[in-house]
């Protein structure tokens, strides 16, 4: 590892979105012709036609790797984010939230683009179903990486859902390669189900070798490796990668160190009410970051994880509304 200082905990590469929310039953998600619990992009034409069929919602700056980024900075860590947004009201909106979170967040508008902007239908019992308008989001390439930016981050966070545009993933080439060069670490989520379906072999060649950390959902898990059996999954992505952390909803979460030798399962932290589940595995993403960035255990680590995602499922929204790091002391929890 290099000697010098991170400047920074994390640095996020991501979608810039900006989240569209609102309730929904099941007939609406049959009658929109959607997979309840999936994500699918969209073009301009599908997400205008979406969104006026929509109860009346709130717009919240999202993207998987920002929202993660904004709990970095909940927690009181030192975050900052890649991403492209237009120059527009909404490219406005997510740069000013992004900033007020406490992020880092220089990476120049895109004239003449939208801002992403991703419609998330919420049914009652809290589950998510999006559609996602990438925008200006998608033309984020390997030019856009700072990597200075990178160098000065303890480890930077690949969002999986840039593998869909071709110069994104040139753009995770080039800060993966930064990382290393720095002495840095590289962490990926898989981010969908059907991301891992769309690009399953070049994402099982990119972590095996670029990445040192993985975050995924037991779905994902299973998509990755194809199959059901999720001890067999689970212990073969801890033996790729140096840590792996695989979420599992209300059974928490496993977590994998050294090789897959070591294993440590962090329970959930229970909540009263679930209301919304968007960005639960983003805010996981930010305690457990957080908490290998400030070098803590793997156990320590999950529970901030499992803590974060605790906050944000018990609220609207894709980020926390509490201070996460206030929170944090009042669990016991460490910090750094």
């Amino acid at each position: 590892m290099t000697q010098n200082p991170a400047s920074y905990d994390v640095c996020a590469v991501g979608n810039a979105i900006v989240d569209v929310l609102a309730p929904c039953d099941d007939a609406f998600l049959i009658a929109q012709g959607l997979t309840p619990g999936s994500m699918q992009l969209v073009d301009a034409q599908q997400s205008a036609a979406l969104y006026a069929a929509m109860a009346p919602g709130v717009e919240a700056s999202g993207g998987s790797a920002g929202n993660t980024v904004a709990g970095v900075g909940s927690f009181g860590g030192r975050a900052a984010y890649i991403g492209k947004v237009g120059d527009d009201q909404l490219g406005g909106v997510f740069s000013h939230d992004i900033r007020a979170a406490g992020v880092a967040f220089v990476t120049p508008v895109l004239p003449g683009a939208a801002t992403g902007a991703c419609m998330i239908n919420v049914t009652p019992d809290g589950q998510r179903t999006m559609c996602t308008f990438l925008g200006a989001a998608n033309q984020l390439e390997a030019a856009d990486i700072d990597a200075g930016l990178i160098g000065a981050s303890a480890i930077v966070y690949l969002e999986g859902y840039l593998f869909d545009p071709a110069p994104a993933r040139a753009a995770f080439e080039a800060a993966a390669a930064a990382a290393h060069a720095a002495g840095r670490q590289v962490a990926i989520t898989l981010s969908d189900t059907f991301v891992v379906a769309r690009w399953r072999a070049e994402l099982l060649a990119f972590i095996e070798a670029s990445a040192d950390i993985v975050l995924a959902n037991e779905g994902e898990l299973h998509a990755l490796f194809e199959t059901e059996d999720f001890d067999h999954a689970a212990a073969h992505l801890g033996r790729i990668v140096d840590i792996a952390a695989v979420t599992r909803g209300a059974a928490g979460s496993v977590v994998f160190g050294k090789g897959g030798a070591e294993r440590v399962e962090v329970a959930a932290v229970p909540v009263d009410k679930v209301v919304d589940t968007t960005g639960a595995g983003d805010q996981y993403a930010a305690g457990f970051l957080l908490g290998l960035a400030r070098g803590l255990s793997l156990e320590d680590a999950g529970k901030l994880g499992s803590l974060a995602a605790a906050e944000v499922i018990a609220h609207w929204g894709p980020r926390p509304m509490t201070s996460l790091e206030a929170l944090a002391k009042q669990a016991g929890l460490k910090l750094a």
